[in-house]
């Protein structure tokens, strides 16, 4: 699969792209500065995820090989009652919460798939149980932008973040409609997943079986030169 000037897109032969990155925060109002320090950019309006009890922020960070990608600065939204359920990536881990209050930090990343019921089934085959799909929504002044994901009961990441969160846009993609930024991803490498996985992930993400301190770390060109993100929890 190429991009429109040519260039190879990472993708695979399962079809997976990178979609998202997460970031995880206290709050929005410290993950917008958090990326105002960190890009020198003001990420664009999110919204609201009721049946999850979080809200978000979106900043593009498409590239020629990154196509439609963004990153997610995401927290738990103060105003929303208790969803009911463990919340998705890990928000709800004293770990996390606890990692949180030091600053906004990478988490995960999340992968878009043609088909995210096959992608489940190729990952139960490799061991690993990615959890139900959900049917899931998001108003947008547009209307609505829904997808299906998979979350775990524990809402638990995997393989510290490494292991990625599948998804399944119907319809409009929040891509489409973001900014430029100066943002562009360059590189996502994955460390300490199970046996079996590197196989299914996008050609570009460089993916090493042994267990290190970081899990996942990202390179972006930003407006600021190359900056690199990396987990910590």
């Amino acid at each position: 699969m190429s991009s429109a000037d040519g260039r190879p897109t990472m993708t695979s032969d399962t079809g997976w792209e990178v979609d998202h990155l997460v970031v995880g925060a206290a709050d929005l109002a410290q993950g917008a500065a958090w990326c105002r320090a960190t890009f020198g950019v003001e990420p664009a309006a999110g919204g609201a995820h009721p049946f999850m009890g979080t809200h978000n922020r979106l900043l593009s960070i498409a590239s020629a090989a990154y196509p439609r990608s963004y990153l997610e600065i995401i927290a738990i939204d103060p105003r929303a009652p208790p969803p009911g359920r463990v919340r998705w990536f890990d928000l709800d881990a004293a770990a996390v919460q606890a990692a949180l209050q030091h600053g906004p930090a990478l988490l995960h990343w999340v992968a878009r798939c043609n088909d995210v019921e096959a992608a489940r089934r190729a990952l139960a085959g490799a061991g690993v149980d990615r959890g139900e799909i959900l049917a899931a929504e998001r108003a947008i002044p547009q209307g609505l932008l829904r997808w299906r994901i998979s979350v775990r009961e524990d809402g638990q990441r995997l393989a510290r973040g490494a292991l990625p969160t599948l998804i399944e846009w119907a319809g409009p993609h929040p891509a489409e409609r973001l900014p430029a930024s100066g943002v562009g991803l360059q590189q996502l490498s994955l460390r300490g997943l199970p046996d079996g996985v590197q196989s299914m992930l996008p050609a570009g993400v460089a993916a090493d079986p042994n267990p290190a301190t970081v899990a996942l770390s990202a390179c972006f060109e930003t407006p600021r030169g190359r900056i690199e993100l990396a987990s910590r929890v």
